[in-house]
């Protein structure tokens, strides 16, 4: 996305524009572990199944991760609207990390469940995880 805005906008990615788009992927990848670290947690203390854990995660670090992202989003404001010397120099930066956090973070938001939850059932599926039963299921040899 911030090499399509950049593109649209007229302006060249430099150096610059690049360091924006690593800065975006930290951010992007720090509330992905977030998320996901929240839910490791509720499945191992909780006995939580994975898609509950993530629901929950999701729920909860909803907040934390919308904070983070506004942060950067109010941020990068001034650089990409701003004029005076210097603007071809920070101009780019600001372009690509607004433009990137809007798009990366709707994404993030909606993959990072996804992808969870796939990696679980293929863990269960390789057997090096026991997925975890559905609510109100009986465990296998347990009273009949």
């Amino acid at each position: 996305m911030p090499l399509i805005r950049s593109a649209s906008s007229g302006n060249g990615l430099g150096v610059i524009g690049i360091i924006g788009i690593i800065l975006l992927i930290g951010i992007v990848k720090k509330n992905a572990i977030m998320m996901i670290d929240f839910a490791i947690e509720a499945e191992r203390t909780e006995n939580k199944p994975a898609r509950e854990a993530i629901h929950q995660a999701a729920l909860l670090r909803f907040r934390p991760i919308l904070m983070t992202t506004l942060a950067a989003l109010f941020a990068a404001l001034p650089l990409m609207l701003g004029g005076g010397p210097g603007h071809e120099l920070r101009g780019p930066l600001g372009l690509a990390i607004f433009g990137g956090l809007i798009v990366s973070q709707l994404l993030t938001l909606f993959t990072t469940p996804v992808i969870y939850l796939a990696f679980d059932r293929l863990a269960a599926r390789l057997g090096h995880r026991h997925a975890a039963p559905a609510q109100g299921a009986q465990p296998a040899g347990g009273p009949a």
